[in-house]
């Protein structure tokens, strides 16, 4: 009497086959918008001839194109198909905020990765600012000047300011990247501003107009080296003020303040 022996299950489950076929997709999707043989305005192939090209079913096909389409990559039409599309940085600054918002110190992080990326935005507006460009640093530095008692209004100007500043780099890749931290970089303008706001020297409060003021004369000037410094020296205001309230003791007012903060 033979024995039979049950064959080895060489098959993938579903779950994974699935898995497998969506990555396909999607990867060969994204490398065909990077690589340049799929541009805006470009219908892609029905999802027939997608799934027969790439050897998985149709439903996983519309998974992952509704996937681009999320991210803003593609637009599904009806009656017409799917069409490529350019994305609208927004998504992007909406993931990395996800990202983001449960990694301890994110916040410091990202101004690390702003700070670098100012620096090189700083020394191409030297070369490449418009007219257009320094009158609207000029009107958020006169913002800044009005709002400098207003913790809110001035982080508000503080932060059109420096993105007005990344915008006359004329560079869309920096100027997408910086778009993408708006929410987090804003988030952090309006707290330095209350630290500013905290501090009772008056003169801290002119140097953070006076330092931005610096920052537009450089630009203006068109000297790079002197921009990269003033830029880092500003950055530094920052730091010095954060430094200065881990350092303090608590006060019944500012516990107050974090308490109320806590409970927003």
């Amino acid at each position: 009497m033979t024995r039979k022996t049950s064959a080895p299950n060489i098959t993938r489950g579903e779950a994974e086959v699935q898995g497998t076929g969506f990555a396909k997709v999607f990867d060969f999707l994204r490398e065909q918008l990077l690589e340049g043989r799929i541009r805006n305005g470009d219908r892609l192939l029905p999802e027939r001839e997608l799934a027969l090209q790439m050897g998985v079913s149709r439903p996983i096909v519309r998974e992952a194109l509704r996937a681009l389409s999320m991210l803003g990559v593609v637009e599904i039409r009806e009656r017409v198909g799917t069409v490529v599309r350019q994305p609208d940085v927004s998504v992007l600054g909406d993931v990395f905020a996800f990202s983001l918002a449960q990694v301890p110190d994110a916040v410091d992080d990202v101004m690390q990765a702003r700070i670098a990326l100012e620096c090189q935005a700083i020394r191409l507006a030297c070369q490449r600012a418009t007219t257009a460009d320094i009158e609207r640093m000029r009107g958020a530095l006169d913002a800044i000047e009005a709002t400098v008692h207003d913790p809110d209004g001035g982080g508000l100007a503080d932060f059109d300011f420096h993105i007005s500043l990344v915008r006359a780099s004329r560079s869309d890749t920096l100027i997408q990247l910086y778009g993408a931290m708006a929410e987090l970089l804003t988030r952090s303008h309006r707290d330095r501003r209350q630290l500013v706001g905290d501090h009772h020297d008056a003169s801290m409060k002119r140097t953070v107009v006076e330092d931005h003021r610096r920052l537009l004369e450089v630009v203006i000037a068109g000297d790079e080296d002197a921009a990269d410094q003033a830029l880092r020296k500003h950055f530094r205001i920052g730091d010095e003020l954060r430094r200065q309230k881990a350092l303090a003791p608590s006060t019944p007012a500012s516990r107050a303040r974090k308490s109320k903060e806590a409970t927003q």
